[in-house]
């Protein structure tokens, strides 16, 4: 099942199977958060990557999927995914530590002829973390009682690969479009000012039988890299579309958009927040119009 607005279009389906009907080099960027490996996430579909027993199963499952991705992108162009390393806990995998799960994918993509192009480290509030997961490493009472057990909070990443060639399309930003200013703030490699707050309404997307609830990509973090990467008019992929923050964004920002979803729940409801993204476009283009004439 396919819907489609002004300028997107969102597919109901696997992304691997969606990814092998679209054009080669049609993909001017891609953003997207991949799902991890947790049986029974959000789905039983044999289908959904995050239905795995093991990462091994995972990434066996995810190598379906990169070299379709490198396919449709154009030469030069960048994807981008947002990704944190995974807890491992002694009840799960017999250890209390961390898996490497940033590292590893950026392995996947490389081993498919991705260039591995930048990252960016978004911090987190550890107090928060430990309110929410009551992670061993956070608590401050494990301070006192052996803090060889201690850690630091676990950082969200947005990690860029670029495909080899010359970009037949150079991304253009004037001075006031885009001030130095801006432009040092955002080359840090480590953004301490994402509001982790500001996400797309996803309560009603879940289904009764969701083990976790979904977490939306900050719509500051996918605004920041759409602006950077991608040109007005553009085409901007999601194969992981979930509710649709970043069709709505890109949408928002006159870009077009391509979402894949598996989930019916989330595809519904991503239809919505597409429909919204080009609303919030229209007035933009009205206010800018206002203030020009």
């Amino acid at each position: 099942m396919t819907v489609s607005g002004r300028g997107w279009t969102m597919a109901h389906g696997d992304c691997v199977e969606v990814l092998s009907s679209m054009p080669a080099k049609s993909i001017d960027y891609s953003i997207f958060s991949p799902p991890f490996a947790s049986l029974y996430t959000y789905t039983d579909d044999e289908r959904d990557m995050g239905n795995c027993l093991t990462r091994d199963e995972f990434f066996a499952h995810f190598g379906f999927l990169v070299p379709e991705l490198f396919r449709v992108t154009r030469p030069g162009r960048l994807l981008s995914f947002h990704c944190m390393n995974l807890p491992l806990t002694k009840q799960r995998d017999g250890v209390i530590g961390l898996s490497d799960f940033r590292g590893q994918l950026i392995r996947a993509f490389e081993s498919q002829g991705w260039i591995f192009h930048s990252e960016v480290c978004i911090w987190k509030d550890p107090v928060t973390a430990m309110q929410r997961t009551k992670a061993i490493g956070l608590l401050w009472k494990q301070l006192k009682k052996d803090s060889s057990l201690s850690r630091q909070g676990i950082p969200d990443y947005l990690v860029t690969m670029r495909k080899p060639g010359a970009n037949p399309k150079p991304v253009h930003h004037t001075a006031a479009g885009f001030p130095v200013a801006v432009w040092q703030k955002w080359a840090s490699p480590i953004w301490t000012d994402i509001n982790p707050s500001n996400t797309l309404q996803y309560t009603h997307a879940r289904g009764e039988n969701d083990e976790r609830h979904i977490c939306p990509l900050q719509l500051d973090v996918i605004e920041r890299a759409i602006t950077l990467w991608s040109n007005p008019n553009d085409l901007v992929l999601s194969p992981f579309a979930g509710i649709g923050s970043e069709g709505y964004t890109a949408v928002k920002l006159g870009r077009g958009f391509r979402g894949i979803e598996l989930k019916k729940e989330y595809f519904e409801w991503a239809v919505r927040n597409l429909r919204s993204g080009e609303l919030a476009a229209k007035q933009k283009t009205i206010f800018d119009e206002g203030q020009s004439a």
